[in-house]
């Protein structure tokens, strides 16, 4: 059986709107090539890794994320979700996050977290119908980011989907 899958959104989980990182109070905004950078918490990092899944980006940031996000958190380089280029806006996706569709062909089945700060009611409806193995659609603050509530919410979800 494989590893189930998290997705991970960048902008919200990890780099929240609302606080600066003091780990990383020491950088100027240039120093990070980003000033949202200096909102990203380290220890973040390790606790993902902890989780005994397969970390997959799933942000706007594409291949970046591994270059300026990854290394601030200590991951390695994560497979990246590719988006299409031509999103086709006028697409009627019912309410349907862009992002849904191209998670759960990704997953193929097999059960999968995704972390982002704007999952609707609309994507969880159309996951459980048209995603065969277990998911989490896990919905994060954007002002606060990841906190040690959404890790035990994703952490309690992976002990049942490993049983």
């Amino acid at each position: 059986m494989r590893r189930p899958l998290l997705f991970l959104d960048v902008d919200g989980p990890l780099i929240p709107f609302g606080r600066r990182s003091p780990e990383y109070e020491i950088f100027t905004d240039a120093d990070l090539n980003n000033p949202l950078l200096s909102r990203v918490d380290p220890s973040l990092g390790p606790r993902l890794l902890a989780l005994g899944c397969d970390l997959v980006w799933a942000t706007t940031w594409l291949a970046d994320a591994n270059e300026c996000v990854a290394p601030l958190l200590g991951l390695p380089e994560l497979p990246v979700l590719d988006f299409p280029e031509d999103f086709p806006e006028d697409e009627d996706h019912s309410g349907l996050h862009w992002k849904t569709r191209r998670i759960v062909e990704r997953a193929s089945g097999v059960p999968f977290a995704w972390i982002d700060d704007e999952i609707t009611a609309a994507d969880r409806t159309w996951v459980a119908g048209h995603h065969p193995g277990a998911a989490l659609l896990h919905t994060v603050e954007a002002s606060t980011g990841l906190t040690s509530h959404d890790f035990t919410a994703i952490a309690t979800w992976l002990d049942t989907v490993a049983q």
